[in-house]
């Protein structure tokens, strides 16, 4: 069997090492565009100076280690009757079974001035090349157009660099899509004592300038004035990379390729793994984004797992994410209260707050959770934690709990572990402090 993965990102390699690990004797071969995989995720710490740029490069023997091909070039177009990709140089391949693992590419809005010269987004080697070379070249300001996980690690990132730095989100909160309003207080308390400019509610509408942007308009009426050196970094999310694939008769919708849950698409012997694909939410089982590397991975085993002939199944995105500012760490997980209300959810939530360790201990930090419960089920469907530290425990715990379809009574219950230097005090898990206060409120209101 000759298996093609097109694309090297998280989704495109689990998808390689997986297959190659249960059957060395299926021939493998990995198509991917870039010289290096990066870990993407990572870029802002390297401009930061916190990282060195090479050890974000992930090492081509994670393909080639267990055996499979690895073919640096660009995919320019699939035949899915023949079952032959057309590369740039390397000429074609067939295949048996076909990997799409293309990923995604920043998108920037098509405002006026969008294609002048100091532009930038954060997503490839190429993205960091560009933001570096205004850095070194002596950039004073930077707008940064996005205040989601990557867009406040910019900017933290550029105000660390020594820059006056703007930061702009049209919504009334930063992380819209992981913290409710309530919650995202902390982090926007923590950017503006940086220094930061946190603009909300506020788009960028225009981009003017003759070879560079010497002026950022916005819908507030106010203007950024750049030289020729800043930068324009924009972090507003991505849309999925299938150029290749539109003129043929492969299912893509506005999220990405449309795949079951064994990650197969409408054309036999094509699957779609990774922020290419579109999927739908474990809760609710209708569409939802779910561009992250931890779902990317677990679709590119179960694609993997079918190619060998077993019968598993993608449940669902759940979207556990996190990510910093300064002294505050944030994570949400399955729906905030708006996008649950938007999918037509009657919710309630309740709030539990702890520390890091015990309070007599040095050290220890605020840790601020919510629950977000259906009403009718009383089923946990979202949360969200901010912390000093100890985020992805509880975001994962959480998500544990949406998966297995808990309640806020299951959640109370839950069994924990407690130490004065790693935990909080016994009395005080936030996560069953939070339950507690919910299952309260469905007694009170039986």
């Amino acid at each position: 069997m000759k298996v093609v993965v097109i694309g090297g990102g998280p989704g495109g390699i689990q998808a390689t090492r997986t297959i190659k690990m249960h059957n060395p004797d299926i021939d493998v071969t990995v198509i991917r565009p870039e010289p290096y995989s990066v870990i993407y995720c990572a870029l802002p710490y390297v401009i930061e100076n916190l990282v060195e740029r090479e050890k974000i490069r992930k090492s081509d023997e994670l393909v080639t280690g267990v055996g499979a091909k690895l073919i640096k070039d660009k995919a320019t177009k699939v035949d899915f009757d023949t079952k032959t990709i057309h590369t740039e140089k390397s000429g074609n391949f067939n295949y048996d079974k076909l990997i799409i693992a293309t990923g995604a590419n920043p998108f920037v809005p098509p405002i006026p001035g969008h294609d002048l010269c100091n532009i930038a987004t954060v997503k490839t080697e190429n993205d960091l090349e560009n933001i570096l070379k205004y850095l070194e070249s002596g950039a004073k300001k930077a707008v940064v157009v996005g205040a989601g996980n990557i867009g406040i690690e910019m900017a933290v990132a550029m105000k660390e660099r020594g820059l006056e730095t703007y930061l702009i989100e049209m919504q009334n909160r930063v992380l819209p899509n992981l913290l409710d309003k309530d919650f995202s207080k902390y982090p926007e308390e923590d950017i503006r004592e940086k220094g930061i400019n946190l603009l909300l509610n506020t788009k960028v509408e225009a981009l003017e300038g003759q070879k560079y942007v010497e002026k950022v308009i916005l819908s507030t009426g106010e203007t950024i004035n750049l030289g020729e050196h800043d930068l324009v970094i924009f972090a507003v999310g991505v849309k999925a990379n299938v150029e290749i694939f539109k003129d043929t008769n492969l299912n893509i919708d506005n999220s990405g390729i449309v795949v079951d849950a064994h990650m197969r698409t409408n054309i036999e012997d094509v699957y779609a793994v990774g922020d290419v694909a579109s999927f739908i939410s474990f809760i609710d089982k209708k569409p939802i984004g779910g561009k992250l590397a931890t779902n990317a991975v677990p679709m590119g085993k179960i694609a993997a797992y079918n190619i060998l002939g077993r019968n598993y199944k993608y449940q669902g995105f759940i979207n556990g994410a996190i990510t910093k500012a300064i002294k505050w760490r944030m994570g949400g997980t399955g729906f905030t209260e708006e996008v649950a209300k938007q999918r037509g959810f009657e919710i309630v939530s309740a709030v539990g707050e702890t520390t890091t360790r015990f309070p007599i201990i040095p050290g220890a930090k605020k840790v601020y959770v919510k629950l977000i419960a259906d009403k009718k089920t009383k089923k946990i469907i979202g949360g969200q934690v901010v912390a000093g530290e100890g985020v992805p425990g509880r975001i994962d715990t959480i998500s544990l709990a949406i998966q297995n379809k808990n309640t806020v009574y299951d959640l109370f219950n839950f069994s924990y572990c407690a130490q004065p230097f790693q935990t909080f005090f016994p009395a005080n898990n936030a996560i069953t402090m939070a339950a507690e206060k919910l299952m309260n409120y469905f007694e009170k209101n039986a």
